[in-house]
């Protein structure tokens, strides 16, 4: 039989603190007005990058997963509000990518024997290429499915990805190169009685 593993306090409050960074993030947006729906770059993605990068899977993935619940239940933490109603939203679908993502990045550097800034860059760049396949996926679904709106494989490529995924490299890089430094601290201070 398995032991179950309850979580610590300190780990409650790195899960949490990470959830409210990303949903802090999402105020610190750009726009972008594009047609059928405007595309958004915030800093949700680096607090993702660096969850994913700095805390084991079952941390990463509860912060995400802190988040969106936050979100969905009607707490204005998404980039443009919050709320059930979000789910329809064809770019709910980045959201989502941040979970599945997160949890990949963390558990790739768990199985990683050391973790310097090239490893943890290419971590980040396979959890970018999660994030954005599960975003268009999504994006298409309910364009195509749920809303009725034509969706063009040029908009696919174009809005959700050639738009916004420059950004989100850039994040990738900033966020190897902080995690790279702060990884040690972390896992000591975890490690900590």
């Amino acid at each position: 039989m398995a032991k179950e593993k309850h979580l610590t306090i300190r780990e409650l409050t790195l899960g949490g603190l990470f959830a409210a960074l990303i949903g802090a993030g999402a105020f610190i947006k750009i726009t972008i007005p594009v047609e059928p729906t405007p595309m958004h770059v915030t800093l949700q993605w680096f607090f993702v990058l660096l969850a994913g990068l700095l805390l084991d899977k079952r941390l990463a993935g509860m912060s995400v997963g802190v988040y969106l619940l936050l979100g969905l239940t009607g707490v204005p933490v998404f980039a443009s509000g919050g709320g059930p109603s979000y789910l329809l939203r064809p770019t709910f679908g980045y959201l989502l990518g941040f979970g599945a993502a997160g949890f990949v990045m963390a558990w790739l550097c768990q199985h990683l024997q050391t973790c310097d800034f090239a490893r943890l860059f290419f971590v980040s760049v396979v959890g970018l290429l999660i994030y954005y396949g599960v975003g268009i996926a999504y994006y298409f679904f309910v364009c195509r499915f749920l809303i009725s709106r034509e969706v063009t494989w040029q908009i696919l490529v174009f809005n959700c990805f050639l738009l916004t995924a420059p950004a989100d490299l850039g994040l990738c890089l900033a966020a190897a190169s902080a995690a790279a430094k702060l990884r040690g601290t972390v896992r000591r201070a975890m490690a900590e009685p």
